[in-house]
């Protein structure tokens, strides 16, 4: 008998454990947040845990092993420790979350042997002191995710009956669970499938989540400013000065290790040797001094770092992988980040009377949020908002945005009472897709008004479809309820309308003044911009003040008006408080909005301000506008935003007849042969008929007697279309020979095509019903992701631009706006007495071509052109699918930070 060789068996364990350690999919490895907001890494166990996962287990209670392991199990063998850190990330997947260099977490599953091998068993187990932050359910989404990629579809749980929390877990997941009982054992079992409930409940707990890890941000009760210097001219000093210039409510704690105070108040070495806990910590030290101080962040338990100082991801290759290292290592700290290079935050309640930034003057409270991305612009955008008497809640500048971002701000923001409109200067977007997702459901009860720039400054080698107008993006941006602005003076336009007026319930509009020459500049201004204006209410110059408020309102009391614009020009050597004050009584109260343009003054006068608790304007005030048009431009959006948030919620709709499970597998066969490619035309019209899209039907031919053959299957009249990508849809119509009505017409077709072509194969396809050719598309663009749009077929349309563009996927109510968007729509139901097409099959058309987009992430690129609209349906003539790698689906899968 041959002895056993233990050198190759050690040798093949040594393989085993070194294929663990890096085997797994990266993309398995996410930070994520817990739900008091902190941050936790999540990775892939590996056999280089295994003294970790030892002092893990030795730190857990009697109880919690005993609810994990249903026995004292007070010592882990060695031979457990080998077992549990050995995995093949396949049949055996285990995932920690670490905290610092320690393991907090554990969660596994390994599948069952029974059955058909795609049941598997999942448990995990979290330290005494980080119970109670959810991350039990973060564990099971991301085993979840982890096991469906792996063929996984059932998970099975045993679970003592007296373990009520880890029943909880599974009970609150949104699974259909269903329950055994046996000897004080529950077995659970479900389906791992997303669901609606499923993904209800992650967004639910991602929301909450993002929102506390932001109010950490924004409400701490304690700041340690780090890098305060003594000299005046550096940023901590600065930082540190408007900290306590206005009025911090907790205590600040200087961080400087030579000197024992600054500005009065006494400093500390390091954030460690600090007596008390801190919450918010703000770094004003350079670049290569920033992992000094993360440690003792850590140690002290800070949960968030304002980074102000530059350095970074602005200044280079080099300064953007320093940015990479201290994201990361925040986060591996358990903070959140703000910044780098940020002009800092601010919280304008008198609870916090928080001024962790750079700027000396904060706007007065108010009901306002505020992010910007720009540091450089954050300064001048608080101090219009103080001139402009715009008081604001809270304020954010991100600067670099290498973690905190627009998409946290508005799920905090959300969900905070002190909140009622949401202000944004964006320059690009993390997650485009979650961005909509959470502007869709923001901007329902609070309006949304964005500046969006910098499109210019994505990379040519970002941008894999056509080029993306700004047309597009504010598209884009009225499909998710967002208010789009160009200037940041329209920004604050529209703030001191939706922040102290409330929202007009129709476009009519009364122009009441005591100007002629300003009161047709606001009618003609209205009218140009779609609200309903009728001639000016014109007092005169010489009425006084009674006269002028019965004009208003009287303008406010009448049925027919929605909204009041004023325009007032003061009299030559008359006090215009007496105008003020009757304004203001006239139209206090009034759930009508109304502007004016009270002396060209800009924001809220004094005169026309209604005083709150802190003598801070609030709602009732009149906002005034330095001309008419002005004023037109902000009432106009608010009116376009108000019909949006009043028609009902809309969802997508996936129509019937559709086979995604045929269409995918059909998608990872093609991909498995070549992972970027074209389809060929019978590959694209195998996949879009899966999902009931079907395509006029054709042959290959490559001689006249086939060509021949396939006209008498196909039945005449019939085309023959050459097959380069060169001939497709010329404006000459070089590459095709249309309405062939007999053999010996298709024989000479054929002919003169292949030799015009000098290609043998071609194709023969029966004739589609005349109609108007329309193109629906498919593709990628850099700020938003996946993109439908829209359009009529042809030379004029493409040179105009003339295509409509939504996100995906398209809601119900989305599809039949989107088919009738394009300025050229009108042609579609019956232009001057033509007879109008079956548009309801154009509404179809789109709806399959989203459902199948958003099911298969590896389609880059889908063209249906052309798309010959009739009253009798819509028929595809061609279709063009490219695929290619596939995006991330982070805003598809288990919780993660971007």
């Amino acid at each position: 008998m041959t002895e056993p060789n233990t050198q190759d068996a050690d040798t093949a364990k040594e393989q085993d454990r070194m294929r663990s350690e890096t085997s797994f999919p990266k993309h398995w490895v996410v930070d994520v947040l817990a739900s008091d907001g902190g941050v936790v890494h999540l990775r892939p166990i590996v056999p280089s845990d295994g003294k970790a996962l030892i002092e893990f287990h030795s730190g857990l209670s009697e109880r919690t092993r005993y609810l994990r392991y249903f026995g004292p199990y007070p010592t882990m063998p060695q031979r457990d420790v080998l077992n549990f850190t050995t995995v093949d990330h396949h049949s055996r997947v285990a995932f920690v979350a670490i905290l610092g260099d320690d393991i907090i977490a554990v969660g596994r599953y390994e599948r069952l042997p029974e059955g058909d091998g795609n049941s598997a068993e999942v448990a995990f187990v979290v330290a005494d002191s980080h119970q109670g932050r959810g991350l039990g359910p973060i564990l099971l989404e991301h085993l979840a995710g982890a096991a469906a990629e792996n063929g996984v579809r059932m998970f099975v749980a045993e679970v003592l009956a007296e373990n009520r929390n880890m029943v909880s877990v599974f009970r609150e997941a949104g699974y259909q669970v269903s329950r055994s009982y046996e000897g004080g054992v529950l077995r659970l079992e479900f389906a791992i499938d997303p669901s609606e409930a499923l993904l209800s409940v992650r967004n639910s707990r991602e929301r909450a989540a993002e929102a506390r890890s932001v109010r950490n941000v924004l409400s701490p009760t304690s700041v340690a400013v780090i890098g305060a210097s003594t000299d005046s001219s550096k940023v901590g000093n600065a930082v540190l000065a408007n900290l306590l210039a206005g009025g911090f409510t907790g205590p600040v704690y200087p961080v400087n290790a030579d000197h024992k105070s600054v500005r009065g108040v006494r400093a500390y070495p390091s954030v460690h040797d600090i007596p008390d806990s801190v919450d918010l910590a703000i770094a004003a030290v350079p670049a290569d001094a920033i992992d000094d101080v993360l440690d003792d962040c850590l140690d002290k338990g800070v949960k968030a770092l304002v980074v102000v100082s530059g350095g970074f991801g602005e200044t280079g290759e080099a300064g953007q992988e320093n940015e990479r290292r201290l994201v990361h290592a925040a986060r591996a700290h358990g903070m959140r980040l703000v910044g780098p290079n940020a002009l800092g935050v601010a919280n304008t309640d008198p609870a916090f009377a928080l001024n962790a930034t750079l700027a000396p003057r904060l706007p007065m409270p108010g009901r306002v949020g505020f992010f910007c991305q720009s540091g450089a612009l954050g300064i001048a955008i608080l101090d219009q908002a103080a001139k402009r008497r715009l008081g604001l809640s809270t304020f954010v500048s991100a600067g670099n945005r290498a973690d905190v971002s627009g998409n946290d701000l508005l799920q905090y923001w959300d969900s905070d009472p002190e909140t009622e409109v949401v202000l944004l200067y964006l320059e690009s977007f993390g997650n485009p897709r979650k961005f909509t997702r959470i502007a869709r459901r923001v901007a329902r009860t609070k309006p949304i008004i964005a500046v969006k720039s910098g499109r210019g400054a994505v990379p040519p080698a970002l941008a894999t479809g056509p080029a993306i107008d700004d047309s597009i993006v504010k598209a884009l941006f009225e499909q998710a309820g967002v208010i789009q602005v160009d200037t940041i003076a329209q920004l604050f336009d529209c703030a001191i309308l939706f922040g102290y007026q409330p929202l007009p319930s129709g476009p009519r509009v009364a122009v009441v003044g005591n100007s002629t020459a300003l009161g047709v500049l606001a009618v003609d201004a209205a009218r140009a911009d779609g609200l309903h204006a009728g001639v000016p209410i014109d007092v005169g110059p010489q009425a006084g003040p009674e006269e002028f408020a019965a004009a208003v309102a009287g303008a406010l009391a009448a049925g027919d008006v929605d909204s009041v614009i004023v325009v007032f020009v003061p009299p030559v050597a008359v006090t215009v408080e007496p105008f003020a004050k009757a304004l203001g009584d006239a139209v206090l109260g009034a759930d009508k909005p109304v502007l004016t343009t009270f002396l060209a003054t800009e924001g809220i006068p004094d005169v026309l301000a209604v005083r709150g608790e802190f003598g801070q304007p609030v709602r009732g005030s009149v906002p005034s506008y330095s001309s008419p048009e002005r004023a037109v431009t902000a009432l106009a959006k608010a009116w376009r935003y108000a019909a949006w948030r009043s028609r009902p919620v809309s969802t997508p709709l996936r129509p019937s007849g559709i086979d995604s499970e045929r269409a995918q597998s059909l998608v990872r066969d093609w991909s498995a042969q070549e992972h970027t490619r074209w389809l060929s035309d019978f590959e694209t019209a195998e996949l879009l008929g899966c999902y009931g899209i079907e395509i006029t039907e054709f042959r290959s031919v490559i001689d006249e007697d086939e060509a021949v053959t396939a006209g008498e299957e196909l039945g005449y009249p019939v085309a023959v279309k050459a097959t380069g990508a060169q001939w497709r849809h010329r404006p000459d119509l070089g590459g095709v020979r249309l309405d062939l009505t007999g053999p010996e017409a298709t024989r000479l077709a054929y002919r003169a095509l292949a030799a015009d072509s000098g290609e043998p194969l071609l194709h023969v396809q029966k004739m589609a019903a005349k109609g108007i050719g329309c193109v629906v598309r498919v593709q990628d663009d850099p700020s938003f992701g996946s993109l439908i749009s829209f359009g009529l077929a042809g030379v004029i349309s493409d040179l105009l631009g003339d295509r409509a563009y939504r996100v995906l996927p398209l809601t119900e109510d989305e599809a039949v706006q989107l088919i009738d968007a394009p300025k050229a729509a009108p042609l579609l139901s019956g232009y001057r007495n033509a007879v109008p097409v079956d548009k309801s099959a154009l509404v179809d058309l789109v709806q399959r071509v989203s459902a199948m987009a958003d099911d298969i992430p590896e389609i880059r690129e889908l063209a249906c052109e052309p798309v010959l609209a009739s009253a009798h349906g819509a028929q595809i003539t061609d279709a063009r699918v490219r695929l290619g790698p596939e995006p991330s689906k982070n805003d598809l899968g288990p919780r993660r930070l971007r």
